[in-house]
């Protein structure tokens, strides 16, 4: 395993508006304009989060006429699939789930 690329990757996702746009991707596509409206956030916020996310490739994006379209990364869901199921058996995970 190439451990130097956790840090990068999991940094990423440390940010809470980035982990925010990733649940708003989660099984659908949407533009920022749709992202802004179901999160509530500034387009130029989250353009610069989406551009973050996907530097990273957590979050890939195309061109659909004038819009950028953004989804979460196929190889990706694997890996949040895998952190949610962890965080269900996970008492720490589950306690900062839950907001204590």
């Amino acid at each position: 395993m190439k451990t130097s690329a956790y840090y990068p990757f999991f940094k990423k996702l440390a940010n809470p508006l980035r982990i925010r746009i990733i649940s708003g991707l989660a099984g659908k596509e949407k533009t920022v304009g749709e992202l802004s409206k179901d999160l509530e956030v500034e387009q130029s916020k989250l353009s610069h989060a989406l551009k973050e996310l996907s530097g990273c490739s957590i979050v890939s994006a195309k061109r659909k006429g004038k819009n950028m379209i953004y989804s979460v990364s196929k190889t990706v869901i694997p890996i949040l699939k895998m952190i949610d199921k962890h965080s269900q058996v996970c008492c720490k995970c589950c306690a900062y789930r839950k907001g204590k």
